[in-house]
Protein backbone atom coordinates (compact mmCIF):
# COMPACT_ATOMS: atom_id res chain seq x y z
CA UNK A 1 0.00 0.00 0.00
CA UNK A 2 1.42 3.55 -0.98
CA UNK A 3 -0.59 6.63 0.94
CA UNK A 4 0.61 9.80 -1.76
CA UNK A 5 -1.29 13.37 -1.25
CA UNK A 6 -3.46 15.07 -4.74
CA UNK A 7 -3.60 18.19 -4.61
CA UNK A 8 -6.47 19.88 -6.10
CA UNK A 9 -5.92 23.50 -8.00
CA UNK A 10 -8.12 26.23 -9.25
CA UNK A 11 -7.15 26.63 -13.01
CA UNK A 12 -2.97 26.81 -12.20
CA UNK A 13 -2.04 23.33 -11.54
CA UNK A 14 0.88 23.95 -13.98
CA UNK A 15 1.89 27.06 -12.71
CA UNK A 16 2.16 25.34 -9.27
CA UNK A 17 3.79 22.43 -10.43
CA UNK A 18 6.40 24.56 -12.21
CA UNK A 19 6.88 26.73 -8.73
CA UNK A 20 7.43 23.42 -6.59
CA UNK A 21 10.04 22.52 -9.33
CA UNK A 22 11.83 25.51 -8.91
CA UNK A 23 11.35 25.90 -5.14
CA UNK A 24 11.13 22.38 -3.72
CA UNK A 25 13.00 20.58 -6.73
CA UNK A 26 10.27 19.11 -7.81
CA UNK A 27 10.16 16.65 -10.98
CA UNK A 28 7.25 16.53 -13.24
CA UNK A 29 6.77 12.89 -13.85
CA UNK A 30 3.44 13.02 -16.49
CA UNK A 31 1.40 16.05 -16.78
CA UNK A 32 -1.82 15.62 -18.93
CA UNK A 33 -3.66 18.46 -20.06
CA UNK A 34 -7.29 18.01 -21.17
CA UNK A 35 -6.63 18.60 -24.58
CA UNK A 36 -4.53 15.75 -24.41
CA UNK A 37 -6.92 12.93 -23.11
CA UNK A 38 -9.76 10.89 -24.91
CA UNK A 39 -12.36 12.69 -23.65
CA UNK A 40 -11.15 15.95 -25.14
CA UNK A 41 -14.42 16.21 -26.62
CA UNK A 42 -16.43 16.18 -22.68
CA UNK A 43 -14.42 19.31 -21.50
CA UNK A 44 -15.24 23.12 -21.62
CA UNK A 45 -13.17 24.25 -24.55
CA UNK A 46 -11.61 26.86 -22.14
CA UNK A 47 -10.29 23.74 -20.00
CA UNK A 48 -7.90 22.13 -22.88
CA UNK A 49 -5.08 23.25 -21.62
CA UNK A 50 -5.86 22.36 -17.59
CA UNK A 51 -4.06 19.83 -16.22
CA UNK A 52 -6.48 16.80 -15.93
CA UNK A 53 -3.87 14.62 -14.30
CA UNK A 54 -0.45 15.48 -13.02
CA UNK A 55 2.24 13.50 -11.00
CA UNK A 56 5.26 15.09 -10.07
CA UNK A 57 7.95 13.47 -7.46
CA UNK A 58 10.00 15.55 -4.46
CA UNK A 59 12.90 12.91 -3.61
CA UNK A 60 10.82 9.80 -3.03
CA UNK A 61 7.82 10.93 -2.56
CA UNK A 62 4.94 11.15 -5.08
CA UNK A 63 2.62 13.75 -5.45
CA UNK A 64 -0.27 14.14 -7.49
CA UNK A 65 -1.98 16.76 -8.75
CA UNK A 66 -4.56 18.48 -11.40
CA UNK A 67 -7.23 21.34 -11.78
CA UNK A 68 -10.43 20.70 -9.70
CA UNK A 69 -13.48 20.59 -12.84
CA UNK A 70 -15.39 23.93 -13.38
CA UNK A 71 -17.66 24.56 -10.01
CA UNK A 72 -16.15 21.64 -8.25
CA UNK A 73 -13.26 23.50 -6.75
CA UNK A 74 -13.01 23.71 -2.88
CA UNK A 75 -10.26 25.55 -0.56
CA UNK A 76 -8.00 22.99 0.92
CA UNK A 77 -8.40 22.65 4.60
CA UNK A 78 -8.30 20.50 7.81
CA UNK A 79 -4.53 19.27 6.22
CA UNK A 80 -0.52 20.52 5.19
CA UNK A 81 1.59 18.99 3.25
CA UNK A 82 4.52 19.11 5.93
CA UNK A 83 8.36 18.93 4.63
CA UNK A 84 10.94 17.86 7.10
CA UNK A 85 14.56 19.05 6.24
CA UNK A 86 17.67 18.69 8.40
CA UNK A 87 19.08 21.73 7.11
CA UNK A 88 17.35 25.11 9.12
CA UNK A 89 18.70 27.53 6.65
CA UNK A 90 17.36 26.02 3.88
CA UNK A 91 13.88 25.02 5.30
CA UNK A 92 13.99 29.12 5.82
CA UNK A 93 14.33 29.72 2.11
CA UNK A 94 11.61 27.54 1.30
CA UNK A 95 9.33 28.42 3.48
CA UNK A 96 9.72 32.42 2.74
CA UNK A 97 9.26 30.95 -0.98
CA UNK A 98 5.58 28.81 -0.49
CA UNK A 99 4.71 32.11 1.65
CA UNK A 100 5.59 34.81 -0.90
CA UNK A 101 2.23 36.10 -2.16
CA UNK A 102 0.45 34.07 0.44
CA UNK A 103 -0.17 33.89 4.28
CA UNK A 104 1.92 32.99 6.70
CA UNK A 105 -0.01 31.47 9.49
CA UNK A 106 2.90 30.58 12.06
CA UNK A 107 6.47 32.72 10.88
CA UNK A 108 9.58 30.51 10.45
CA UNK A 109 11.26 30.41 13.84
CA UNK A 110 12.70 28.08 16.38
CA UNK A 111 10.41 26.07 18.63
CA UNK A 112 10.70 23.86 21.22
CA UNK A 113 10.78 20.74 19.35
CA UNK A 114 12.64 22.00 16.50
CA UNK A 115 15.71 24.45 15.02
CA UNK A 116 12.78 25.57 12.62
CA UNK A 117 9.06 25.57 12.21
CA UNK A 118 6.35 27.57 10.23
CA UNK A 119 3.14 27.16 8.67
CA UNK A 120 1.88 29.16 5.80
CA UNK A 121 -0.65 28.77 2.72
CA UNK A 122 1.01 28.97 -0.92
CA UNK A 123 -0.49 31.44 -3.37
CA UNK A 124 -2.06 28.14 -4.76
CA UNK A 125 -3.88 27.84 -1.10
CA UNK A 126 -1.64 24.80 -0.58
CA UNK A 127 -0.99 24.80 2.99
CA UNK A 128 2.04 24.10 3.81
CA UNK A 129 4.74 23.59 7.70
CA UNK A 130 8.27 23.16 7.18
CA UNK A 131 9.78 21.58 9.75
CA UNK A 132 13.42 21.36 10.65
CA UNK A 133 13.99 18.65 14.00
Amino acid sequence: MQLNTYLMFNGDCEEAIRFYEKVLGAKADAVLKHGESPVEGMSPPDWKDKVMHARFSVGDTVVMASDAPPGHYDRPQGFSVSISIDDTEKGESIFNALAENGTTKMPFQQTFWAKGFGMCVDRFGIPWMVNCE
